[in-house]
Order: C-alpha cells, then structure tokens, then sequence
C-alpha cells in the first residue's frame, strides 16, 4: 500500500503580470490544484499527522532579466499558497510559502535555508510528497537528493494530472546538465554557488550573440 505523504513540497511554474495585477500561470495554478486535490483526498492523514503541512515554493521565475518581481503578497508561492487557503486546506495542514527562488534547485535550497523542513525525518514509511508535472519531476528527484539527502521511497511522486506542457527533450537535456554540472556537490550552499557561476557563465555568452534567442536563459521549472 503507498504511503501518504503529509509533508508536500509544491513547485510553481510562473507568475502572470498584468493590467489587473499579478496572477499564477495556468501550470502553477494547476500544481496548486494537484496539491488541493491530494489533500483533500487524504484530509484525514493530514489532520491526523503531527508536523502535517504544505509548502508552496516560488518567487518570480520567469520575470525578465533585471526586472523587478512582483510586490510582497503576489510572488508565485504566495499566490499558490492563497489559492490552497481559500480551498480550505489550512483545516488540514499548515500552510507555508517560500518565495525568494527563481529555479527548481533554489525551490529547494531556500525551503532548507528557510527551515520549512525543521525537524521533518522522511522515510519510505512518512515520505516527501513533490507536487508538479510529470515531466519536471525527474529532475526534481535528482536535486532533492543534492538537497536532502533523499532518494527512492522516501520521495513520493503527486503529479499534476493532463499532458505535459513541455517538450520531453528539452526536460532531458535540463536534467543531464543538472547531473553534470552539479556533480560531486551536496551542500545547499555549494549548489547555489554553482549555479549563480553557471549563470553568469550563460549571461556572458547570451551577450556575445544578442539576436540569438537560443541563447536566452530562461528557468522552465
């Protein structure tokens, strides 16, 4: 029988700027639903489990560069985190937001540095629940056990029901980059050391061919 996961880790995909205000995009809305979805479905774990709760990461990811991200109140987990509120899950769990990341490996590192985590042991009996499409999960798996420490059952897939709203190759080269470039690092702290490296290694090369789109870095997490 698989196990419930109490504690659930909810990864955004965007926030919509305009003329009436910030909105989620229509994949972070979906994760928010797909979250909804699986707590309703198991409310009475939920209720029942000491430390139970829902954390929906996500500041601004696909803002332009430079460009400043929304006002506090409307970055991505705070809009997500909204969403489950009104839906009524704080009867269920405790409902937190990070909202300073802007990739799918910050999702993580800053819900640790944060310490939405505190205190949470995961095992394949009581695993980490990850909410989001089935195409980024993968990949996910792979930085939660940079991050965490975790890996097989103690990770629990909850994925956003529908097609995948991004093209399966592209996701496979994201995924064999990350296992490149963050090869041999296990720290929070190193992994995001790499990555601002990796970035303004790319912010470099974009500026020596500025009508090349391809070179346009971009998260799609």
């Amino acid at each position: 029988m698989t196990p419930t996961a109490t504690v659930l880790l909810v990864f955004g995909r965007g926030v919509v700027a305009g003329d009436d205000g910030y909105r989620l995009s229509a994949d972070s809305a979906a994760r928010a639903g797909a979250a909804i979805g699986y707590v309703r479905a198991h409310a009475a774990e939920f209720r029942r489990a000491a430390g139970a709760r829902v954390v929906f990461t996500g500041g601004w990811p696909h803002g332009p560069a430079g460009a400043p991200g929304p006002p506090a109140g409307y970055r991505e987990g705070e809009l997500m985190l909204a969403l489950a509120r009104a839906a009524g899950l704080d009867g269920c769990a405790r409902l937190h937001a990070e909202t300073r990341s802007r990739t799918t490996l910050q999702n993580l590192a800053h819900t640790v540095q944060d310490g939405l985590l505190a205190g949470e042991v995961f095992t394949p009996a009581r695993p980490l629940g990850l909410v989001s499409h089935p195409w980024h999960l993968p990949r996910i798996r792979f930085l939660a056990g940079k991050v965490l420490g975790l890996s097989g059952a103690a990770l629990l897939d909850v994925p956003v029901a529908g097609p995948d709203p991004v093209p399966a190759g592209r996701e496979r080269v994201a995924r064999a980059a990350s296992r490149v470039c963050y090869l041999g690092l296990r720290s929070p702290e190193a992994l995001l050391r790499r990555e601002r490296r990796l970035a303004r290694s790319a912010q470099r090369v974009a500026g020596l061919f500025p009508d090349c789109p391809g070179f346009a870095g971009r998260r799609h997490g």
